[in-house]
């Protein structure tokens, strides 16, 4: 009797029901990667509590707190590059399982932890590395396997980490009144860690890995070409060389810094503030909820605004929402005061950070483009260190937390005048980039996204 050949993810990939394409399946498994491997920098506020008072078990100062905080956005923003360019040479699938292995770890460490310096390795280096290659290799990825409706695929990916966000925050401040500090977060790193393994098994780094063409495909679309790495290392250095030479690379890490020192002063202080005013740190950490959940819905409709519209004028947009939205914290006192900050500010945080991969496509077209969105990515980590430790250094000189809500708002309107310096985002600035290239190495010339002029 003849035995039944097993099925091989190429053939599940074209017999998926009701004719779904596997990119979906690919931005489902990024999805979940992103709510567990980037959510608990953005939640990281609710830490802050646990281990500033003396209930806690620790009874650290808020300084120490957020001088390890900041720690662990300058590693992040130093190995966001580099993780980028890993992504680019190695493939994201390898370094998926690099960072599902790293988050356990990580978390593991992070429960056993007695003294601040265990706090800085733990939390500061090793969690900011595992946060550093969930949100560039793993973010870059998608911009593989969509041709077109890439805003789409983005949105759900960052939309997802914005419940990932709100559902950490609840999830580790009910987890430490229940399981205490170590069990919080060895139950935390060995599901999350597990199910980031698992699910490397059935991501693929490029739709030819499977034989099928990216999501968005039309039949006189250039197909892709698989080429010898020695050929694939030329045409990364040659993109990034032509990347380089626009002055949107140069801005856009600095706008994405500017606007993520304006929310990440937000996401690390407004539960102390709210604390402060009298709010038990469970009803605090639903601020933290609140701003994630509400900004589930500018984080998916600003990439398919930015990509029908523009991107550059969506992003002066969301930046001024979210800074002008601060302005709400200086009179707040009661719990539904604060509260109605969360849902406002949410609106202008989420779509802040996430036009950035459409806007890629827009200025460089289909190129390997995971190392420019490092440099983006260290900008946006850099922002949220120095907005951090200044925060902190602020508190300190003037015991008041009224300074740094100033301070939130100046970067963001800051960061709004920056974007009015980017070029307009309605055609490529590099269609010619393959020209520098050998002609075995060069392909038809990718297809970029339209969008409306700014």
């Amino acid at each position: 009797m003849a035995l039944s050949a097993t099925p091989t993810l190429s053939t599940i990939a074209t017999r998926l029901p009701f004719g779904i394409h596997y990119s979906w399946v690919i931005v489902g498994i990024l999805a979940l990667v992103q709510i567990i491997g980037s959510s608990i920098g953005m939640a990281a506020g609710v830490v802050v509590t646990p281990l500033t008072t003396a209930d806690g078990g620790f009874g650290w100062s808020v300084g120490t707190i957020g001088a390890a905080l900041m720690v662990y956005y300058l590693v992040s923003a130093a190995f966001a590059p580099i993780s980028g360019w890993l992504g680019d040479r190695y493939g994201a699938r390898n370094m998926m399982i690099f960072g599902g292995a790293l988050y356990g770890v990580s978390m593991l460490l992070l429960g056993i932890i007695t003294q601040p310096w265990h706090f800085f390795v733990t939390f500061g280096v090793l969690l900011s590395l595992t946060q550093s290659i969930s949100m560039v290799p793993l973010m870059a990825a998608v911009n593989l396997w969509f041709r077109r409706n890439l805003g789409l695929g983005v949105g759900i990916l960052w939309g997802a980490g914005g419940v990932g966000t709100a559902i950490m925050a609840l999830l580790i401040s009910y987890l430490i009144g229940s399981l205490g500090w170590q069990g919080t977060f060895w139950s935390i790193g060995l599901v999350g860690g597990g199910i980031v393994l698992a699910l490397s098994m059935f991501f693929r780094n490029r739709p030819s890995d499977i034989q099928i063409e990216p999501y968005g495909t039309r039949p006189d679309d250039p197909t892709e070409i698989i080429r010898p790495d020695a050929i694939e290392k030329l045409r990364i250095k040659v993109f990034n060389k032509h990347v380089r030479s626009t002055r949107a690379f140069w801005n856009l890490p600095l706008i994405h810094g500017l606007g993520c020192a304006g929310h990440g002063i937000i996401l690390i202080y407004s539960v102390p503030i709210a604390v402060q005013e009298g709010i038990s740190l469970v009803t605090a950490a639903a601020i933290l909820s609140l701003i994630s959940l509400f900004s589930v819905g500018s984080r998916f409709g600003t990439p398919i605004m930015a990509e029908r519209f523009g991107g550059k004028r969506i992003m002066i947009l969301a930046l001024f929402v979210q800074g002008i939205t601060v302005l709400a914290l200086f009179w707040a006192s009661d719990v539904w005061m604060f509260y109605v900050f969360g849902v406002l500010f949410g609106i202008g945080f989420g779509g802040e950070m996430s036009a950035y991969m459409v806007v890629n496509r827009q200025y460089f077209g289909e190129g390997p483009i995971a190392t420019t969105y490092g440099f983006q990515m260290m900008g946006a980590l850099m922002g949220h260190a120095i907005a951090t430790g200044l925060a902190g250094l602020v508190i300190y000189v003037t015991g008041s937390y009224g300074p740094i809500l100033a301070l939130s708002m100046a970067f963001s309107f800051v960061g709004v005048l920056m974007i009015l310096t980017l070029e307009p985002s309605h055609k490529m600035l590099i269609p010619d980039w393959e020209n520098s290239l050998s002609p075995e190495a060069r392909s038809t010339p990718a297809i970029g996204v339209a969008s409306a002029g700014d």
